[in-house]
């Protein structure tokens, strides 16, 4: 039963790769200092939109995350026919600072037109809206939503529709069967693979009515066990599991 995930309306995706980052990735203490030597009030305020809140595989839990006060120096490379790149002469604080690294990033593979610059990236439209992130490799289904976050590498996420209903599915006792049995890979000590290609395969419930949306908004406001219980029970439902098989995929995932 159910629809696979990559016959929605969505799009899934890998976070962004700077190829260097510890020139491109900086903490509050760093961005504060770049601000500071901006020469303008016009600079600074350019500044601040470039330097953006990243998120880490690690900080990723379930229904939640815990943000490490790092930022990325997102001098991206544009889209084409969008938007043009990012020129560092019109941020000379940053221009300053990555020169500290220029021995590092002019080296670097994944680049853009110049080495001040990321890599393409045709979705970056994409890293602004609301999303469902998740790290790669993990024993436990670890699915949160996050919209003013830029993703790193090591995450994936999924935009376009029904986000809070995929995202109860996702976290859900019946999905980490149906994955670990059925579509996932390993890492080869026991730690789950939530690779793109698996994700997609997931045949996950269309339809699933308002309160489920709202009981999923609900646990990102303040998860609770009864809460996930309800989400659990509500999928055992609409998959028409009987009683012998929900006892058994709750015996699997205890």
């Amino acid at each position: 039963m159910g629809t696979p995930l990559r016959e929605w309306d969505i799009n899934i995706y890998r976070g962004v790769l700077t190829g260097y980052n510890d020139a491109f990735i900086i903490d509050s203490a760093k961005k504060e200092e770049i601000l500071l030597n901006c020469k303008t009030e016009e600079e600074r305020l350019r500044t601040t939109e470039l330097i953006r809140p990243i998120l880490r595989g690690r900080d990723i839990k379930r229904y939640s995350y815990d943000w490490a006060g790092l930022w990325l120096i997102n001098t991206h490379n544009g889209v084409k026919g969008r938007l043009s790149p990012i020129d560092i002469n019109d941020y000379p604080s940053v221009k300053q600072y990555l020169d500290l690294h220029w021995e590092k990033i002019k080296k670097r593979e994944d680049k853009g037109i110049t080495p001040y610059n990321l890599r393409n990236c045709a979705y970056m439209d994409d890293f602004n809206k609301p999303k469902i992130v998740w790290i790669e490799l993990s024993d436990e289904a670890k699915f949160t939503i996050c919209e003013e976050l830029i993703p790193l590498n090591t995450v994936f996420f999924i935009t376009g529709e029904k986000l809070y209903n995929i995202l109860g599915m996702l976290n859900a006792k019946i999905t980490k069967w149906y994955f670990t049995h059925c579509l996932g890979t390993t890492s080869g000590v026991g730690t789950n693979r939530w690779l793109k290609y698996t994700i997609e395969q997931l045949p996950l419930i269309y339809n699933m009515d308002e309160q489920f949306e709202s009981i999923v908004k609900s646990i990102l406001s303040k998860p609770t066990i009864d809460l996930e219980k309800k989400i659990d029970k509500i999928l055992y439902q609409a998959y028409n599991l009987s009683n012998e098989e929900i006892d058994f995929i709750e015996s699997f995932t205890q």
